[in-house]
């Protein structure tokens, strides 16, 4: 497939500003962010201090991410609801996606999680199969790796212990892919942790609970959407072994895995999102999945 011109600095930043970004909630109050034209794509994010909507910079960053998609397809980025009980399991929290989509859409969408995103979307795709057409899941697996779950277990009691700034320095650790990024990253997720885990909400300490215990494995096999896995090889929150393997088990699944990148740095890969357009374009449900 050709490149496309979205895909530009330049045409981006237009797009960003032309396209209509809409936000609210749906059912249970789940916040979204709405743009873009097309077939629809539901887009659930990685886990933030909060579960509000997606407003001022964040939005604008988010909408500039995702902005090489609204030309063909029309984005709902989708968060969880407020309020979620604090032993909430993955399985309940990816009913309550289940149950809106089913309100919005009058049949399976598209749908593309990234990081914990990609865990709740991997549970939706395996008891929800008539909401979910085709599956994207960026920066996940069908379980966190040993170091991923012991991060988030320290970040959870950093955050519980009221130091905002430790929880950045650990969660912002793992982005590096050296000893010397790591060290960088750690860094800045310090300075950065008041203004990223300041406000955070007893939601965000739910979620890092419902993953911790989060483990799809010997469900992949009842997944029925086409499924494309896609990671970097340094990601410090799994081995590139898990994202391999959660492809694998999937019946009609595939991985492409990024040389050099390591967890959150996949979603700024400009591969990313010409390898979504060519895997959301290149099969219908009407025909069969192209080889990987």
């Amino acid at each position: 497939m050709p490149p496309r011109t979205a895909t530009t600095g330049t045409k981006i930043s237009t797009d960003a500003r032309a396209i209509a970004r809409r936000t609210g909630t749906l059912l249970g109050g789940m916040p979204y962010l709405r743009f873009g034209t097309g077939t629809p794509l539901v887009v659930l994010p990685g886990f933030g201090q909060n579960n509000e909507p997606t407003v001022g910079f964040e939005r604008m960053f988010v909408s500039q991410t995702l902005m090489p998609l609204a030309a063909n397809h029309r984005i709902l980025r989708l968060t969880s609801r407020p309020g979620l009980d604090p032993n909430s399991t993955m399985k309940e929290i990816a009913r309550d996606y289940a149950d809106a989509l089913r309100l919005e859409f009058p049949g399976p969408v598209d749908v593309m999680g990234i990081s914990t995103g990609g865990s709740i979307a991997l549970q939706l795709a395996a008891d929800h199969p008539d909401v979910v057409q085709r599956l994207i899941v960026v920066s996940a697996a069908y379980k966190l790796g040993p170091v991923g779950k012991e991060v988030q277990s320290r970040v959870a009691e950093e955050m519980a212990a009221g130091r905002p700034r430790r929880a950045g320095l650990e969660m912002f650790r793992t982005l590096g892919t050296s000893a010397f990024t790591r060290w960088l990253s750690g860094g800045m997720g310090w300075l950065l942790g008041p203004a990223m885990l300041g406000k955070a909400t007893p939601d965000m300490m739910a979620i890092i609970h419902a993953e911790d215990g989060f483990n799809l494995r010997d469900r992949l096999s009842e997944i029925d959407a086409p499924t494309l896995v896609v990671g970097g090889d340094r990601d410090g929150g799994y081995p590139v072994e898990l994202f391999r393997q959660t492809a694998a088990l999937i019946p009609n699944g595939r991985a492409i895995v990024y040389p050099g990148q390591g967890h959150m740095v996949v979603t700024s890969e400009p591969r990313l999102m010409q390898d979504v357009l060519e895997f959301l374009d290149g099969w219908s449900p009407n025909t069969p999945d192209p080889a990987p």
